[in-house]
């Protein structure tokens, strides 16, 4: 059996996801430091208990940090220690929870979703306050909660001021509000803002912080802010199958990302990639050189959202994977990631037109 080509040309960079990068080097980096004697497993190593200091600093002295392996695990654990099992989680139509989970909050963690319609991917309090139904009614599932994705699935990201104006909508209804941070440094990052910023400091109760998707190797976390709920996540995570008993390579991931600023850096050059993409297609709109080329979303943090023509679209995959939008005809998603390049981008621009 032929071994697996590493060459840099059997594995070119291109615009399908983030998740399609490599992990950060320094990750790498962090992962072969701590991979030294022996050290207490399921997360009774001092990489964990660092990464929880780390996030008391980020998000301040009452957060509570869990790592897991993967987002949806994030997303369900989090939900589900945190409220009945005959809650309703309000959440965007287009939400990852919603939409790109195979129903896994509401098949391993027992909770009704339920999507509300968004023009960019973002909930308001009218949506919110127009999402609740049955209120108080025994055949319905119970409001309970507000989940956000930060930044959206659509890449637009929330303001602090509207996040915490969610908040006071969802706390004087008695919801809580859950964040999916799978892109919040990019958020973050765009708004140049820190990662407490626009949670913590504006009433969000629980956290499910992204690693994957800027540069980890299958590292992500929730992270408890409000001390009134989740107290039932220790057990938990280990029903729902994200106890890794060798945390320490987690947790050393983790901590290599939100020690100093990698989050940030790895985040704003994706973020500055994509407003490179969007300024050249602006340019390429503006001259009419591709007919039918349109950008549809505000440029928030690493993706940039397209109108094209399938021609159009068939001409550039002759060169870059990128993936079609299945929420919408005709859109396709252009993800950048922590090791897209300028190169990349202006090839990719010049693979549209047809260069």
């Amino acid at each position: 059996m032929p071994a697996v080509d590493t060459s840099p040309d059997a594995h070119p960079r291109n615009f399908g996801s983030d998740n399609w990068a490599r992990a950060h080097p320094e990750v790498i980096a962090a992962i072969t430091e701590a991979n030294v004697g022996h050290a207490p497993g399921y997360g009774g190593d001092p990489w964990t208990a660092r990464f929880h200091e780390l996030m008391q600093h980020h998000f301040g002295p009452e957060a509570q940090a869990f790592p897991v392996f993967n987002g949806t695990g994030a997303n369900v654990l989090a939900l589900q220690s945190a409220l009945p099992r005959w809650a309703a989680v309000i959440t965007a139509a287009s939400a990852h929870i919603n939409y790109d989970e195979t129903g896994a909050p509401e098949k391993v963690g027992g909770l009704k979703i339920v999507g509300a319609a968004t023009e960019n991917g973002k909930l308001t309090p009218e949506t919110i306050k127009g999402a609740i139904i049955g209120r108080g009614d025994e055949h319905n599932a119970q409001p309970l909660a507000v989940s956000i994705s930060q930044s959206t699935e659509w890449g637009t990201t929330y303001t602090p001021e509207e996040i915490a104006a969610i908040a006071r909508t969802a706390h004087e209804l008695d919801m809580i509000v859950h964040v999916d941070g799978s892109r919040l440094g990019n958020a973050a990052a765009h708004l140049d803002l820190g990662l407490g910023d626009i949670t913590s400091a504006v009433g969000v109760d629980i956290i499910s912080l992204g690693g994957t998707k800027n540069g980890l190797l299958g590292a992500e976390a929730v992270v408890v802010l409000n001390p009134d709920i989740g107290q039932g996540m220790r057990f938990l995570r280990k029903m729902n199958l994200q106890l890794a008993s060798k945390m320490r390579f987690l947790s050393a991931q983790l901590c290599a990302l939100y020690e100093g600023d990698l989050w940030r850096r790895s985040a704003a050059h994706a973020n500055g990639m994509a407003q490179r993409l969007a300024k050249g297609l602006a340019e390429v709109i503006a001259e009419n050189r591709v007919p039918g080329l349109e950008i549809v979303q505000n440029v928030e943090s690493n993706v940039v959202f397209a109108r094209m023509p399938a021609e159009v679209t068939a001409r550039a995959r002759q060169k870059f994977a990128f993936a079609n939008w299945p929420l919408e005809k005709d859109i396709v998603r252009l993800m950048c990631a922590f090791d897209t390049t300028a190169d990349d981008v202006d090839a990719l621009i010049a693979a549209i037109v047809g260069d």
